[in-house]
Protein backbone atom coordinates (compact mmCIF):
# COMPACT_ATOMS: atom_id res chain seq x y z
CA UNK A 1 0.00 0.00 0.00
CA UNK A 2 1.33 3.56 -1.11
CA UNK A 3 1.41 5.60 1.97
CA UNK A 4 2.22 9.58 2.41
CA UNK A 5 3.67 11.32 5.57
CA UNK A 6 2.83 14.72 6.99
CA UNK A 7 4.26 16.21 10.28
CA UNK A 8 1.68 19.14 12.16
CA UNK A 9 2.70 20.93 15.34
CA UNK A 10 0.67 23.08 17.84
CA UNK A 11 -1.43 22.27 20.74
CA UNK A 12 -0.59 19.40 22.66
CA UNK A 13 0.73 16.51 20.44
CA UNK A 14 -0.98 14.14 22.78
CA UNK A 15 -4.62 15.00 21.94
CA UNK A 16 -3.57 15.38 18.42
CA UNK A 17 -2.72 11.83 18.01
CA UNK A 18 -5.54 10.90 19.71
CA UNK A 19 -7.62 12.78 16.96
CA UNK A 20 -6.02 11.36 14.09
CA UNK A 21 -5.47 7.72 14.80
CA UNK A 22 -9.58 7.46 14.74
CA UNK A 23 -9.21 9.06 10.97
CA UNK A 24 -10.25 7.08 7.98
CA UNK A 25 -7.65 6.72 5.60
CA UNK A 26 -4.76 7.36 8.05
CA UNK A 27 -2.57 4.54 8.84
CA UNK A 28 -0.10 5.22 11.46
CA UNK A 29 0.47 8.37 14.67
CA UNK A 30 3.51 8.88 16.41
CA UNK A 31 4.37 11.82 18.15
CA UNK A 32 8.23 12.83 18.40
CA UNK A 33 10.33 15.97 17.43
CA UNK A 34 10.91 17.56 14.74
CA UNK A 35 12.97 20.14 12.95
CA UNK A 36 12.49 21.96 9.53
CA UNK A 37 14.04 24.36 6.99
CA UNK A 38 13.16 26.66 5.01
CA UNK A 39 10.03 27.57 7.42
CA UNK A 40 8.01 30.04 5.50
CA UNK A 41 5.82 31.99 8.38
CA UNK A 42 2.61 33.60 7.45
CA UNK A 43 3.07 37.07 9.71
CA UNK A 44 7.21 37.75 8.95
CA UNK A 45 7.70 36.19 5.55
CA UNK A 46 11.13 35.06 6.53
CA UNK A 47 12.32 31.88 6.09
CA UNK A 48 13.85 30.30 9.36
CA UNK A 49 15.31 26.86 10.49
CA UNK A 50 13.11 25.46 13.32
CA UNK A 51 14.57 22.81 15.60
CA UNK A 52 12.97 20.49 18.10
CA UNK A 53 9.49 20.98 17.52
CA UNK A 54 6.47 18.89 19.29
CA UNK A 55 4.68 17.51 16.20
CA UNK A 56 2.89 14.48 14.85
CA UNK A 57 3.73 12.25 12.05
CA UNK A 58 0.95 11.19 10.28
CA UNK A 59 1.15 8.28 7.60
CA UNK A 60 -2.06 8.03 5.34
CA UNK A 61 -3.08 6.43 2.64
CA UNK A 62 -3.71 9.29 -0.15
CA UNK A 63 -6.46 7.15 -2.30
CA UNK A 64 -8.63 7.14 0.82
CA UNK A 65 -8.02 10.66 2.52
CA UNK A 66 -6.16 13.92 1.46
CA UNK A 67 -3.96 16.41 2.36
CA UNK A 68 -6.83 18.25 2.84
CA UNK A 69 -8.93 17.10 4.79
CA UNK A 70 -6.22 16.43 7.18
CA UNK A 71 -5.47 20.11 7.56
CA UNK A 72 -9.05 20.82 7.86
CA UNK A 73 -9.18 18.69 10.90
CA UNK A 74 -6.38 20.25 12.22
CA UNK A 75 -7.80 23.71 11.87
CA UNK A 76 -10.89 22.63 13.22
CA UNK A 77 -8.77 21.88 16.63
CA UNK A 78 -6.31 24.70 16.47
CA UNK A 79 -6.89 28.06 15.81
CA UNK A 80 -4.90 29.20 12.07
CA UNK A 81 -5.79 32.90 13.46
CA UNK A 82 -4.16 32.77 16.92
CA UNK A 83 -0.29 32.68 17.60
CA UNK A 84 -0.06 28.65 18.89
CA UNK A 85 3.18 27.68 17.40
CA UNK A 86 0.98 25.80 14.45
CA UNK A 87 3.01 24.22 11.93
CA UNK A 88 2.34 22.28 8.87
CA UNK A 89 5.37 20.21 7.51
CA UNK A 90 5.98 18.02 4.75
CA UNK A 91 8.58 16.05 3.40
CA UNK A 92 8.15 15.23 0.12
CA UNK A 93 8.04 18.43 -3.00
CA UNK A 94 4.93 16.86 -4.01
CA UNK A 95 3.15 17.93 -1.21
CA UNK A 96 4.49 21.56 -1.24
CA UNK A 97 1.73 23.05 -3.69
CA UNK A 98 -0.97 21.60 -2.03
CA UNK A 99 -0.20 23.01 1.88
CA UNK A 100 0.68 26.31 -0.02
CA UNK A 101 -2.89 26.20 -1.84
CA UNK A 102 -4.37 25.79 1.14
CA UNK A 103 -2.74 27.61 3.78
CA UNK A 104 -2.78 30.95 0.96
CA UNK A 105 -7.08 30.11 1.11
CA UNK A 106 -6.74 30.00 4.77
CA UNK A 107 -5.05 33.30 5.38
CA UNK A 108 -6.65 35.10 2.85
CA UNK A 109 -10.42 33.88 4.07
CA UNK A 110 -12.90 36.62 4.61
CA UNK A 111 -10.73 38.85 2.22
CA UNK A 112 -12.78 40.54 -0.27
CA UNK A 113 -11.18 39.50 -3.56
CA UNK A 114 -9.14 42.08 -6.17
CA UNK A 115 -10.26 42.55 -9.73
CA UNK A 116 -8.05 44.03 -12.38
CA UNK A 117 -8.71 45.65 -15.23
CA UNK A 118 -8.48 42.67 -17.32
CA UNK A 119 -11.58 41.17 -14.78
CA UNK A 120 -9.36 38.41 -13.31
CA UNK A 121 -10.20 38.15 -9.82
CA UNK A 122 -6.86 38.67 -7.85
CA UNK A 123 -6.47 37.73 -3.98
CA UNK A 124 -3.94 40.35 -3.64
CA UNK A 125 -2.86 40.64 0.48
CA UNK A 126 -2.62 44.40 0.28
CA UNK A 127 -5.70 45.09 -0.54
CA UNK A 128 -7.28 45.82 2.90
CA UNK A 129 -5.17 44.85 5.99
CA UNK A 130 -8.28 45.39 8.34
CA UNK A 131 -10.36 43.04 6.64
CA UNK A 132 -7.79 40.53 6.73
CA UNK A 133 -7.14 38.39 9.70
CA UNK A 134 -3.02 37.00 10.80
CA UNK A 135 -2.30 33.59 9.76
CA UNK A 136 0.04 32.17 12.24
CA UNK A 137 0.74 29.27 10.49
CA UNK A 138 4.33 27.94 9.56
CA UNK A 139 5.16 25.90 6.62
CA UNK A 140 8.07 24.02 5.59
CA UNK A 141 10.35 21.19 4.50
CA UNK A 142 10.89 18.21 6.96
CA UNK A 143 14.54 18.02 8.20
CA UNK A 144 13.73 14.98 10.40
CA UNK A 145 11.75 13.38 12.59
CA UNK A 146 12.90 10.98 15.85
CA UNK A 147 9.71 9.44 16.88
CA UNK A 148 9.21 9.65 21.06
CA UNK A 149 9.57 6.45 22.84
CA UNK A 150 7.06 3.33 22.93
CA UNK A 151 5.61 4.20 26.60
CA UNK A 152 4.74 7.76 25.07
CA UNK A 153 3.18 6.74 22.36
CA UNK A 154 -1.12 6.84 22.63
CA UNK A 155 -0.47 8.08 26.17
CA UNK A 156 -4.01 9.52 26.35
CA UNK A 157 -5.39 5.50 24.68
CA UNK A 158 -3.13 4.49 27.47
CA UNK A 159 -5.15 7.08 30.20
CA UNK A 160 -8.05 7.56 29.88
CA UNK A 161 -8.58 9.09 33.05
CA UNK A 162 -6.34 12.46 31.73
CA UNK A 163 -8.57 15.50 31.61
CA UNK A 164 -7.45 17.17 28.08
CA UNK A 165 -8.26 20.58 26.30
CA UNK A 166 -10.33 19.59 23.87
CA UNK A 167 -13.39 17.26 23.80
CA UNK A 168 -12.22 14.17 22.23
CA UNK A 169 -15.66 12.12 22.07
CA UNK A 170 -17.71 15.43 21.00
CA UNK A 171 -15.39 16.26 18.14
CA UNK A 172 -15.16 12.55 17.04
CA UNK A 173 -19.05 11.96 16.73
CA UNK A 174 -19.01 15.63 15.33
CA UNK A 175 -16.55 14.25 12.66
CA UNK A 176 -17.98 12.77 9.35
CA UNK A 177 -16.01 11.09 6.67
Amino acid sequence: MYTKKIYFSGGSVRELQEIFSDVPGVVKVLIGTAAAKNVHSYVNHEPQVLENISAVEIEFNPKKIDLSMLMDILFNVLNPYADNNLGVYYNSGEDEPQVELHLNFIANRGKEPVVSKACLTINDPNSNPRLSRKCFVKVGRLINFFAAPDDEQNFLRKNPEISTDIDLTKLKTSLRF
